[in-house]
């Protein structure tokens, strides 16, 4: 009777993979297609600051924009991602579909005149609104809007990067450091599937980047390099500590300048002048904007970090720099790409002062200081498998692992919260960062 009972175990499986499949269906189409518009209209306005230098001097303009828009329109999704986080955690009124075409028209405003932002933060709060309002529409209960909500996080993250298995887990991942719940996977493994694929067929294509050391010829298939493991390693404890400093800085800047200016409009204008300042101390524009690719060939990107030569010794901190006062004076976007580059750009120097492969540390940079400041090293993990290959995935994991932990407790989502600590004698372990770093501060 125990045998016939657990026969007819796979039919709930059965009815639950089938609702699940209709119910992800049409919000990851949804979302897969508003990415690929945005991706769209971020090359296009991209391109149209390259040919117009002189929308730089319209960037502070631009933040006092944005500082109204927000106002008048959506002061509950200023939280942006946090908001998104807040209400898988506690459901308060849902995620407001308003945030997809706010926060899209946001971040084109911070990307035409020259803001150092992302996109990540952008899809994930379009794939939250969009996954909120099919809930609504849906009438879900809690429980199941709240896996609804990771299934757009997933989609999200998979269609604007082109990862739909690193984006499974980042969904799952970024809940709760130290914790993974498998109660969303096939939901969000589903969304990130049909997003991904939605995205590319609107015709959207992602850079490709590719790692020419290899292990096969460098060191044999079955021998470890100890050295070059070593290297890893330390290298990983410094993106960690680049990690930690990035958030702490970009937390550090939006307290204090909302603390001592009273006139909050003011705020995105000065964040705008001191961008347009450090413009000309430098003497270059590849801090602005995305920095995949460079307006001018031998300029420095992302890409360049891969090659000898590529960036400069101090490249990845200018790129933290103008992404902090960007994103903590109030401008809109994601930290992500900015975390590409300075972890890629770093790893370049990095494995120049110590002898190792440039590409193979900009790749392990690439992913591990976003493996900090996020506190994701699974997905990131699988992050570097699905955009570099799975030659070197021991490397990919020592370092992601290495920046997770040294990275602290700064994490660039304040309202993620605390499942295990890493710091086992911590006591009392407060429930998300924000808590953490208020207990710590005081």
């Amino acid at each position: 009777m125990a045998t016939s009972k657990k026969s007819f175990e796979q039919l709930p499986i059965a009815n639950y993979l089938v609702k699940w499949t209709f119910m992800v269906l049409p919000v990851a189409i949804a979302i897969g297609s508003i990415v690929a518009l945005f991706l769209w209209l971020l090359n296009q306005v991209t391109l149209l600051r390259w040919q117009n230098a002189w929308l730089l001097y319209l960037l502070p303009i631009a933040g006092i924009l944005i500082y109204f828009l927000y106002e008048k329109m959506g002061k509950k999704t200023e939280a942006g991602n946090n908001l998104i986080l807040d209400e898988i955690h506690e459901p308060d009124g849902g995620v407001p579909a308003r945030i997809a075409p706010l926060v899209l028209a946001t971040t084109l405003i911070t990307h035409l005149f020259g803001g150092s932002a992302g996109r990540e933060g952008t899809a994930i709060q379009m794939g939250g609104g969009l996954a909120g309002l099919f809930g609504r529409w849906f009438r879900l209960s809690a429980a199941d809007l709240r896996i609804l909500l990771m299934a757009g996080i997933a989609a999200g993250f998979a269609a604007v990067f082109g990862t739909p298995v690193a984006g499974t887990v980042f969904a799952m991942e970024v809940i709760a450091i130290g914790s993974i719940k498998y109660d969303a996977l096939l939901p969000c493994l589903l969304a990130s599937i049909i997003a991904d694929i939605t995205c590319a067929t609107w015709g959207i294509h992602h850079t490709a980047y590719s790692i020419q050391y290899s292990k096969l010829a460098n060191e044999g298939f079955f021998s470890v390099n100890l050295i070059l493991l070593a290297k890893v390693l330390l290298a990983g404890i410094a993106f960690g500590l680049t990690a930690y400093l990035f958030g702490a800085l970009q937390h550090g800047i939006k307290n204090t300048v909302n603390q001592y200016i009273k006139i909050k409009w003011l705020i995105p204008a000065l964040g705008g002048v001191l961008i347009i300042a450090l413009t000309f101390l430098i003497g270059t524009k590849d801090y602005l904007g995305l920095g995949v690719v460079s307006q001018n060939q031998e300029g420095i990107s992302i890409v360049a970090a891969f090659k000898q030569g590529g960036v400069t010794d101090w490249s990845w901190f200018w790129k933290l720099v103008f992404t902090v006062i960007t994103l903590g004076t109030g401008f809109k976007g994601g930290e992500v790409t900015p975390l590409f580059f300075i972890g890629a750009a770093l790893g370049n120097t990095i494995a120049i002062i110590t002898g190792a492969p440039v590409d193979l540390f900009a790749a392990i940079g690439f992913i591990a200081v976003f493996a900090g400041a996020t506190n994701t090293p699974l997905a990131c993990t699988i992050m570097g498998v699905e955009l570099f290959g799975g030659e070197h995935i021991l490397y990919f994991a020592i370092a992601c692992f290495a920046a997770y932990y040294f990275s602290g407790h700064a994490g660039i989502y304040q309202s993620q919260r605390i499942g295990h600590s890493k710091l086992k004698a911590d006591g009392l372990i407060p429930r998300s960062l924000k808590q953490f770093r208020n207990k710590h501060d005081q």
